[in-house]
C-alpha cells in the first residue's frame, strides 16, 4: 500500500487519481470568479500575473483569455506538463516550489487560488510562501489569497463518503484535529491498495492576518465567495483575502 507523508502534496498531486477524483470541478464557476476579481482589481492591460499552485492552468489560462500575460507555477510535473500544452508566447508554466521565489520582483499580481495555501505542517513553511509572494511582485504590486472558511468547514464536516469514478471506488474520511482538516482518501485499483492524505491547516481569518503581518504584505479587502461578497465567518463559502505589497 502506497501512503502518503509530511511531503503528501508532492505524491498526491502528481498522480492520474489525483487528476480523476477532481475532474468534475465547476469550471463555470472558476470563469466567472476570474472574471470578478479582474473586474475588480482594474488591472492595466500590461500587467504581468503570477499564478502560483497552478495545478493544470485552468485559472491561468482563463486570464490569459483575457488578454493579460501569466506564468503558472506548481510542484507537480505532471500537472505542469498537462499546462504546457496550451502554453502560448504569453502563456507559460514551470515546476517550482511556491515556498522559494521564483522571479524578484517582477509580477504585477500574484494568486494563490482554491485552496493551495496552508499544505505545510510548519507554520515557517507557509510564512515562507507569503514571503516568497511578497518577493515576487513588484513593489505596489497585488496578492489575492483564495482559501476555505475554515469555521464553516469545520461545522459541516462530512466524517465519510464514497464516491464511484471509472470504476474505482474512492473511499474518503475527514477529521479535524490539532488545528488541521485532514481527508484520508483510499482506494484499489488493479488489485493494488492506495492511501493518500490530504492536509490543510484550518487558518482562521485572524490566522491569517497574523501570518501577513509577518511579511511585507497588507490586507486591503476579504471576501466570502467567488462574486465577490463580504465575508462572514459563519456562512461564507470563501475566505478570499486581497493585499498589496
Amino acid at each position: 500500500m502506497k501512503d502518503s507523508n509530511e511531503n503528501w502534496f508532492s505524491d498526491w498531486f502528481n498522480t492520474s487519481y489525483y487528476h480523476m477524483l477532481y475532474k468534475n470541478r465547476d469550471e463555470s464557476e472558476a470563469e466567472l470568479f476570474i472574471e470578478h476579481l479582474l473586474n475588480f482589481l482594474n488591472l492595466d492591460a500590461s500587467a504581468h500575473v503570477l499564478d502560483v499552485a497552478c495545478g493544470k492552468g485552468r485559472h491561468s489560462f482563463k486570464i490569459n483569455q483575457l488578454g493579460y500575460n501569466v506564468t503558472g507555477i506548481d510542484l507537480s510535473e505532471n500537472s505542469i506538463e498537462i499546462a504546457q500544452k496550451k502554453a502560448n508566447n504569453s502563456l507559460s508554466f514551470a515546476v517550482h516550489d511556491m515556498r522559494d521565489p521564483y522571479k524578484n520582483n517582477a509580477f504585477d499580481v500574484v494568486l494563490n487560488l482554491f485552496t493551495s495555501f496552508g499544505y505545510f505542517n510548519d507554520d515557517i513553511d507557509n510564512e515562507r510562501v507569503l514571503k516568497a509572494v511578497s518577493a515576487n511582485l513588484k513593489a505596489e504590486g497585488t496578492f489575492v489569497l483564495d482559501f476555505l472558511n475554515s469555521k464553516k468547514v469545520v461545522a459541516e464536516l462530512v466524517p465519510y463518503e464514497e464516491k464511484n469514478i471509472n470504476g474505482i471506488t474512492f473511499k474518503i474520511s475527514k477529521t479535524f484535529e490539532n488545528h488541521v482538516i485532514q481527508k484520508k482518501i483510499e482506494f484499489t485499483d488493479h488489485e493494488r491498495d492506495y492511501s493518500f492524505t490530504e492536509r490543510v491547516t484550518a487558518f482562521s481569518k485572524s490566522d491569517l492576518a497574523e501570518l501577513f503581518e509577518k511579511t511585507s504584505l497588507k490586507i486591503s479587502n476579504y471576501f466570502g465567495n467567488y462574486d465577490l461578497d463580504e465575508f462572514n465567518e459563519a456562512t461564507s463559502e470563501r475566505l478570499i483575502m486581497v493585499a498589496k505589497k
